[in-house]
């Protein structure tokens, strides 16, 4: 399975790109015309730029995106969760999974584990945010 950037992320870089753009543009234009005006807008438009810059580093650590998971490379497997078995080689059989142990209670007020984004990359790569059982990458 292969999976490409989303395109909201390409609209979200080249907006960010032409505000860029258009900020300097109108700084130097004022600069030449007046430079105290021009020290009053670089001072404003720096602190919002500073409060947009917390914004998107709160937002990349909590993943990024909704799910987390990705998959990319020729024959690739992500999952969220666990993993009983898998096979991504020619003429391979997935291996039968482990038998899974009894999960332990979870304890009273907490919260379930986040692992955060799950990314496999590179051809027959496998990742889990949780266990993996049993794994086959190669050719049989």
């Amino acid at each position: 399975m292969t999976t490409h950037p989303p395109a909201r992320s390409k609209v979200l870089l080249w907006s960010g790109v032409g505000l860029g753009v258009a900020g300097i543009a109108a700084l130097v234009a004022v600069a030449l015309t007046d430079l105290g005006k021009a020290d009053q807008m670089a001072s404003v438009a720096g602190a919002v730029l500073a409060a947009v810059g917390v914004g998107i580093s709160l937002w990349s650590l909590r993943g990024g995106r909704p799910g987390g998971v990705e998959a990319s490379g020729e024959r690739s497997v992500a999952a969220g969760g666990s993993i009983g078995a898998v096979a991504t080689g020619n003429g391979a059989q997935a291996p039968a999974a482990p038998a899974a142990p009894a999960a332990p209670a979870a304890m009273p007020g907490s919260a379930p584990a986040n692992p955060g984004p799950v990314t496999a990359s590179g051809d027959r790569s496998v990742a889990a945010g949780g266990d993996i059982g049993s794994v086959s990458t190669g050719d049989a």
